[in-house]
Order: structure tokens, then sequence, then C-alpha cells
């Protein structure tokens, strides 16, 4: 049996006044966190419901809280603090730590993206087994998700996630063109929008998080 791909869920441990700073002028510190947890646990439940399945294993990189936090809050899951500097270099050590694990398939996206389920899960992993790399747009013009097979990883690391200019508009242009530029064959998701500012809260209310 094939070894199961990776999913890779970048989240924040929902500690008030520490995560999802730019709502808490309409949220409050506790309305923000309490969104980040409900958030987060949307996600992790999808993603577990291929883990069930034995096609994926799911791996939570945290930043803020401890192991015990994390595990006591999402229950008995694999947990691990985010490590390196920028995002970039967080998200590429997270994929290297699943491709040294074995994993031939990775797939990390976030937790704020409300339209995002197990069936999108699915059709970036079908995606990335016809080419080795999948980006799923998101409409502030960065990405929600970035999968790579592991016949790629040498190349797409480096290229992807280092000398970005992280959280503006130009991250998913300046990855295709890279991509391109490099010969790299990739797949684009639907776009979808994320949670990240009082003007997206309507997306909260529509997916009875709020």
């Amino acid at each position: 049996m094939p070894a199961p791909a990776h999913l890779i869920l970048f989240t924040r441990y929902p500690r008030p006044g520490t995560c999802k700073t730019r709502l808490i002028p309409a949220l409050g510190a506790q309305g923000a966190a309490a969104l980040q947890r409900r958030l987060t646990e949307r996600i992790a439940a999808e993603a577990r419901r291929l883990q069930r399945e034995g096609i994926a294993h799911l791996t939570v990189h945290h930043d803020g809280g401890s192991a015990k936090e994390m595990t006591a809050w999402l229950g008995t899951c694999e947990v691990r603090p985010q490590e390196g500097g920028d995002l970039g270099a967080r998200m590429a050590a997270a994929l290297r730590h699943a491709f040294a694990s074995g994993a031939p398939l990775a797939l990390l996206f976030g937790s704020d993206i409300p339209d995002l389920d197990s069936a999108g899960l699915r059709q970036a992993l079908a995606a990335l087994r016809e080419r080795p790399v999948v980006l799923g747009p998101s409409s502030d013009g960065g990405y929600y998700l970035v999968g790579l097979s592991a016949a790629c990883a040498e190349m797409a690391l480096p290229l992807l996630f280092t000398d970005m200019a992280w959280s503006t508009a130009t991250v998913l242009a300046t990855s295709e063109e890279r991509l391109r530029r490099k010969g790299l064959a990739y797949t684009l998701l639907p776009q979808l929008a994320d949670i990240d500012t009082p003007a997206d809260l309507h997306l909260a209310r529509r997916a009875g998080l709020l």
C-alpha cells in the first residue's frame, strides 16, 4: 500500500490577543480568538475525514501554545511547532518534515478559509498526482493552499518559499512566474476567500461560525 499523503495545517493557538488581531476592533480579543478556535476545529475535522480513510496523515503545525495545549484542544493528533523565520521559511520547514517522513505528496493550508473542505483537499491531492505543484488562489492575491510532490521538492522548496513578499497581493503571481520560468507544471484550484479583516466577517457568518 502506498504511503499516505501528508496534510499540513498551519494555525495559531487561540489565545486572546495573539491571533486574528486585525479582527479585534470588530470582535474584541476574546471574540477573535473564539473565531480562530472555530475555524481551526472546522478544517481539522475536514482533514481528519481523509486521515480516517487512510489516504492522508494530518499534522498540525502551530504558532503559540504547547504540544499539551494543542492536543488538549484538538485531541490526539500529530502537532509540531512552526519552525523558522518568516512565513516562507516556516512553510518550507513543515514541507521538508513531511517529505523526510516519507510522504509522496504534501498539502499545506491555513485555517481561515471557511469554504475549504474535504472535497477541496481531495481535489488538490488528485491534481497533485497529475502535476508536481498545486496552488489554491485566495482572493487577496496570495494562496490558501500549496501542494508539492516529493519528486519536485528539491527544486520547488527554495523556489517558492525564498525571497517572497509575503502577505502582499503579488504572492500568487510571483509564484506562478517562478514556476513557469523553471518549467514546473502546476494546477490552480478554484479561488476562495479567507477571513482576515472585519470586511471578511460575512464569510464567517455565512458558514455559521459567528
